[in-house]
């Protein structure tokens, strides 16, 4: 039985049902997946500890455990054909297009992935013959369906959605964050960063490849112990105050009420349902508001399932979508280099220090920063993907796609998510001391996010015109009296952006 590198769970497809007296496990890390990409070293160190953390929990069960390292994921299988002549080879579905090609491939057979709440053929029966897919109405569909968070059938506290509760700006003076899990690195956790430090060190990092950001802290699960302890933690820590601040950004608090359990989710170490039954629970035994509870249940069984499903729906032509045709490679301001502005000095910062920052400061600051000045939306996802602790292709994909550049014309977002520098203002701390000033759309000192937004709006015009929900919008940047001075100085800023020196 092969397992994947996402598939770090005992209960999990084809290995719940497997015993150490008909099936040997095979684990392989790809030395090719390693080269593939620049990665932040506390991805990297989280996907390799956790897929050794399961290697030794099996064998502790009895399991003969084939971990290898080869130079691919196909050559590793073939090595272990060679080595052990099994019968065959089973895997449980993998979570990605290219993963389910390869094994098809190579003769691997698959058994049917539990590893999500809306299998792909649940969610293409939920879609057929809809005109429009709204998350909101499959959200819905996912209480009544599974239900949670429903009393009989309306749903608690009396409506669907707390957005309005949930979306205040930051709190007005000291807030008591609540602390996030941690934990100390184990034998494992060292060994493999003192690896992962050594095969870099050797030569086989260039420019586009390597590793990069702070080491580990123990902050994310490297095994499922680690991952039901951090569970328990948020449960009786974090979620009671999750709900009113979730879309609010500061400079002094990386994490706010944010549960982190994303990593450990896409890593297949908790299950969705496990952590949604935590959630239920804590709920009916009054410890976490209904807002709150709604508010990371709508994340889980609504937005993560939602961007599963249509990863699945719409793949593989999905990964080439590219409708505004935007070709700007990543700016260096989110490769390292330093930067005046002062949003993206505190969210690369978080990034370079914990490989994560919330879904708000990925959409409205690096997604808004990327789709106002046209970066490529594959290249996007693919740095996001090695970026990020929680990062994969089908979560990377949708979200950069779909949801931060429109590059899909709009079939996962009705809209556009552009913004100049008032609504950071709004949510965040970020713009009190900035070199730039978010009321000035011209000149030297204006806020590049507000220049480009008005810039967006003029150059997309045709296309952003037919929208409903942005038109209004773009006849206000028709209005403008210094329109002209606006893409000009637009220009300025995109070169500036080009050359690191913004």
């Amino acid at each position: 039985m092969w397992v994947l590198g996402d598939q770090l769970n005992r209960g999990l497809g084809a290995l719940a049902q497997a015993t150490p007296r008909t099936t040997r496990v095979l684990l392989v890390e790809s030395q090719a997946k390693m080269r593939s990409k620049r990665w932040h070293v506390q991805r990297a160190h989280l996907v390799i500890s956790g897929m050794r953390h399961l290697a030794d929990e099996l064998r502790a069960e009895g399991f003969d455990v084939d971990y290898r390292r080869a130079d691919s994921l196909p050559e590793g299988l073939r090595a272990h054909r060679e080595e052990h002549r099994p019968g065959r080879v089973l895997a449980t579905e993998p979570a990605s297009w290219d993963g389910l090609t390869m094994l098809r491939t190579h003769g691997v057979e698959t058994v049917r992935s539990n590893q999500f709440l809306t299998h792909p053929d649940e969610f293409a029966d939920w879609a057929g013959g809809r005109s429009r897919l709204k998350m909101e109405d499959f959200y819905r569909w996912q209480r009544r369906r599974l239900g949670y968070l429903m009393d009989g059938d309306e749903p608690a506290g009396g409506q669907w959605n707390f957005d309005h509760e949930n979306r205040l700006g930051p709190p007005k003076g000291p807030y008591a964050w609540p602390a996030p899990y941690r934990r100390s690195l184990d034998a494992t956790d060292l060994k493999v960063l003192d690896e992962l430090r050594e095969y870099f060190a050797k030569g086989s990092s260039t420019g586009r490849t390597g590793l990069w950001g702070s080491d580990p802290d123990g902050t994310w699960p490297t095994s499922r112990t680690h991952a039901l302890a951090q569970l328990q933690h948020v449960v009786d820590t974090v979620l009671p105050g999750f709900g009113p601040y979730e879309d609010a950004m500061l400079t002094t608090n990386w994490h706010l009420a944010h549960t982190l359990l994303s990593p450990a989710l896409n890593l297949g170490m908790l299950h969705p349902r496990e952590v949604c039954d935590a959630i239920e629970g804590a709920y009916r035994a009054g410890s976490i508001p209904i807002a709150s509870a709604e508010g990371v249940m709508r994340q889980i069984i609504g937005w993560r399932e939602y961007v599963w499903g249509t990863y699945w729906l719409w793949m593989p032509e999905y990964r080439d979508e590219n409708r505004l045709d935007a070709r700007r490679p990543i700016p260096p301001a989110l490769l390292g280099a330093p930067t005046k502005m002062r949003c993206v000095q505190h969210v690369m910062r978080d990034i370079n220090e914990h490989g994560y920052t919330h879904h708000i400061q990925r959409l409205m600051i690096l997604g808004n920063l990327s789709l106002l000045a046209g970066v490529d939306p594959r290249s996007l996802s693919e740095w996001m993907w090695a970026g990020f602790v929680d990062g994969a292709e089908w979560v990377m994909l949708p979200n950069v796609i779909g949801m931060a550049l429109f590059a899909d014309g709009g079939r996962m977002a009705t809209k556009p998510y552009a913004a100049g520098g008032a609504y950071i203002d709004r949510m965040s701390d970020y713009c009190k001391g900035c070199a730039y000033d978010r009321k000035q759309r011209t000149g030297p000192d204006a806020c590049p996010f507000t220049t480009l937004y008005w810039d967006f709006l003029a150059r997309h015009r045709e296309v952003l015109l037919r929208n409903p929900r942005v038109a209004q919008q773009v006849r206000a940047a028709d209005r403008l009296s210094d329109l002209a001075d606006v893409r000009t100085r637009a220009a300025d800023v995109l070169n500036a952006l080009d050359d690191g020196i913004l």
